[in-house]
């Protein structure tokens, strides 16, 4: 499924006209629109934000997370170009506005809005901290633990692990294509963003992981979030378990400080975890994880 680029621009053009963009923010990974093929008509789209995964085929249309409000206007014109049907469902992995904000966008094209349950409360508290509730349109099919659909030819379903990195993460996975999207719960050698107050921990997180992989194939291809500069938002385990030794590079340096009796200011004071030389680390984003698990382990979590 070959995806022209002049006849995309064209599609995207309103999208784009004026500076609609603005000033790129720091989870920015393509500066232009772009779909790319994956397996078995399934595939990604890349522009803005939190990466979104797409099923197009001749009986199903599916679509994980939504971006913004200008790049889910991109990547719905784009689709229409391949399929004139609804969207029979649109997945957020989780509730932060980097992959819900284009819901309002979708919502008239799609059948429903699926989330795991703690999404829709998550997206409106945040909603209301930024006073920008006018512009969310919140899931309106949620599950606890799992959720499955028939979609055409493909099974589409989602697993709720528990808290990562948010209270309400999901892994989706097209099963017949072997193609599982992680949402946040994967930022490719790259500091995460851990949202505590949204129901974050780091330990489960880091545990979580490996479970994700027990629960599908060698084989399996798993789309990310974000990932740091010249990283795919896209892999093998090999990613999820490099990601689950970051974290337990975390909690061992934390632990250790306390231990030494080292203030919090003094833990978060380094420039890279050790052995974690490929990770793009700031002070300010690796100093962020470092103190949420300086919370989490002085409360005893």
């Amino acid at each position: 499924m070959a995806w022209d680029r002049r006849e995309f621009l064209h599609v995207t053009s309103l999208a784009l006209a004026g500076g609609a963009l603005g000033r790129v923010p720091l989870w920015a990974q393509d500066a232009s629109p772009r779909f790319e093929d994956l397996r078995r008509n399934v595939g990604a789209f890349h522009m803005r934000g939190g990466t979104i995964g797409w099923l197009v085929s001749d009986d199903a249309l599916i679509v994980v997370d939504s971006q913004f409000p200008d790049t889910a206007e991109a990547c719905l014109n784009g689709l229409k170009m391949r399929s004139s049907r609804m969207i029979d469902a649109v997945v957020n992995t989780h509730h932060h506005g980097d992959h819900t904000g284009g819901n309002k966008v979708f919502r008239p094209a799609a059948r429903q809005i699926v989330a795991h349950t703690n999404v829709p409360g998550l997206q409106q508290r945040a909603a209301n901290q930024r006073g920008n509730e006018a512009d969310q349109e919140y899931p309106d099919t949620t599950f606890d633990e799992t959720w499955r659909m028939d979609a055409g030819d493909e099974v589409v379903s989602a697993k709720h692990y528990g808290p990562g990195h948010t209270g309400g993460d999901i892994a989706v996975t097209f099963e017949r294509a072997n193609v599982v999207h992680m949402g946040d719960l994967m930022f490719n050698r790259r500091d995460p963003f851990v949202d505590r107050p949204g129901g974050a921990r780091i330990r489960g997180w880091m545990e979580l992981l490996p479970q994700v992989i027990d629960d599908h194939d060698s084989d399996t291809l798993y789309i990310y979030g974000h990932a740091g500069e010249g990283f795919d938002v896209k892999g093998g385990a090999e990613d999820l378990l490099l990601q689950r030794d970051y974290f337990a590079a975390v909690v061992e340096h934390v632990s250790r400080g306390l231990e030494a009796g080292r203030s919090q200011e003094e833990i978060a004071a380094i420039d890279r975890l050790p052995g974690m030389t490929e990770h793009a680390s700031t002070a300010q984003s690796l100093g962020h994880v470092l103190n949420v698990a300086h919370e989490e382990l002085s409360a005893g979590q």
